[in-house]
């Protein structure tokens, strides 16, 4: 979607896709992606599929992220987080094209509407699910907001394992079986990897731009050396855990998307850092779909 790469010389968008530019639709595949794996998984395993939950976690998981990345927008933008050297694609409040309160009032109905999702999920699936939601919509404010946001630190690849993948994998699981096992735990883990991958190649690509902007990922602290082997690492141990002995029957159909993970590995390690990162960062999360697609054919096909 070419919205999100708009030199800063362009008109921005009008209407509803300059309000999409805002919310990163290129990256709100890494909501769908682990309900479509936890509730796949919760399939193959009982056979059965209530649409209710199921589609219930789908809107409740993109509405926290949206929401999430409006925040981001323009607290990022009011802390001076955006700086014109940031290569990434355009942001509507560092622009001027959104004000900030505007943005932040979007995130909020986001949020909001969130919870109201949540409650249904929480009358299905009960106290687990409410201390998940609770968790999660705190966790998307926080992310940006707050003395301390987690984007600023080292630790933001930490926490998309834990909520785009062990989290949302997880809950999307309970709410169709009842209960948690450690193969969806497993399965958390590795979904969440590929999330961790696509932060990687942002904070990867703004190396400099964060540092003056005071953050401290962990693209900063580990290096550019390290930071491709993270990279490599978050993709290729994805697969081991899906793929491997100890994932599900069927697993093995995931590897269909190796060849890709690998030509993103090469031009993750080869490509001079700025602006050709954004197609990286876009084709790491649709990767992450296209695997969680496989995961989700493989294991109820019996393969």
């Amino acid at each position: 979607m070419q919205i999100g790469h708009i030199p800063m010389s362009a008109q921005p968008p009008s209407g509803w896709r300059l309000w999409m530019l805002a919310a990163r639709p290129h990256t709100l595949t890494i909501s769908v992606a682990p309900v479509i794996a936890g509730t796949a998984l919760a399939w193959s395993e009982t056979g059965r599929f209530d649409p209710g939950p199921g589609f219930g976690a789908l809107i409740g998981a993109l509405l926290i992220q949206a929401g999430a990345n409006l925040h981001n927008d323009a607290v990022d933008a009011l802390r001076g987080g955006d700086l014109p050297t940031r290569q990434g694609p355009a942001r509507v409040t560092a622009r001027g094209w959104i004000p900030a309160r505007r943005v932040i009032a979007a995130a909020q109905i986001c949020l909001a509407l969130a919870a109201v999702v949540g409650l249904y999920l929480i009358a299905c699936g009960g106290l687990p699910i409410l201390i998940l939601g609770i968790a999660s919509l705190i966790g998307g404010w926080c992310y940006s907001g707050g003395p301390r946001p987690i984007s600023y630190g080292p630790y933001g690849e930490l926490f998309v394992v834990a909520f785009f993948g062990i989290g949302a994998v997880g809950g999307s699981y309970y709410l169709q079986t009842g209960t948690l096992s450690l193969l969806a735990l497993e399965t958390g883990v590795a979904i969440g990897l590929f999330a961790a991958a696509v932060l990687m190649v942002n904070n990867y690509r703004d190396i400099e731009a964060d540092r003056i902007a005071g953050r401290n990922t962990l693209a900063i602290q580990a290096g550019i050396p390290a930071s491709r082997v993270l990279y490599s690492l978050f993709l290729l141990v994805s697969f081991g855990l899906l793929a491997g002995p100890m994932g599900p029957n069927g697993g093995w159909v995931t590897l269909a998307g190796l060849p890709l993970a690998i030509d993103l590995i090469h031009r993750f390690v080869t490509l001079p850092r700025g602006s050709a990162f954004n197609p990286i960062l876009g084709k790491t999360a649709r990767l992450q779909l296209i695997v969680a697609v496989l995961f989700a054919v493989g294991i109820n096909l019996g393969l």
